[in-house]
Formats: C-alpha cells, sequence, structure tokens
C-alpha cells in the first residue's frame, strides 16, 4: 500500500490517498492522471488493466485500487 501511495502522489500530489474515498467521484484525479495511474500499476505490479476493470469503483480510494491490484495478481 506504500508504494501504491507514492505512485499516486508522484502522479497528482496534494491528495489524502490514505483517507480520501472519492478520488474518481470527488475529481482528484483526472482522466489524464488515470491513465498515468494504470500505466504505473501495470509495470509496477505487473499486471494488465483491462478495460472493464477501469471504472469509478475501483478507482475511489488507495484501498479499492489495491485490492483490484491483489485480484488482477491472483487472476493472472
Amino acid at each position: 500500500m506504500e508504494r501504491l501511495i507514492e505512485i499516486l502522489e508522484d502522479i497528482q500530489p496534494g491528495v489524502d490517498y490514505e483517507n480520501s474515498q472519492d478520488l474518481i467521484d470527488g475529481h482528484k484525479l483526472s482522466s489524464l492522471s488515470i491513465i498515468s495511474l494504470i500505466a504505473e500499476l501495470e509495470e509496477e505490479y505487473d499486471i494488465t488493466i483491462p478495460a472493464v476493470e477501469i471504472i469509478p469503483d475501483n478507482f475511489n480510494s488507495a484501498q479499492r485500487i489495491m485490492k483490484m491490484i491483489e485480484r488482477l495478481q491472483e487472476e493472472y
């Protein structure tokens, strides 16, 4: 989780990623930030994030992003 927070802060600094539950719904991450985030996550965690996974529910909090990463790692 610590590395995920670092990645998020590199892409979009100044957000409380530990506690925020509305990264997408609250417009804390832009669409360009999400594209960058997906590329970083795929490289860092050796996963592929299919288009069907790119939904607000999976990206609204660091905890949800981490759950998606763990689920994708188990699947592949």
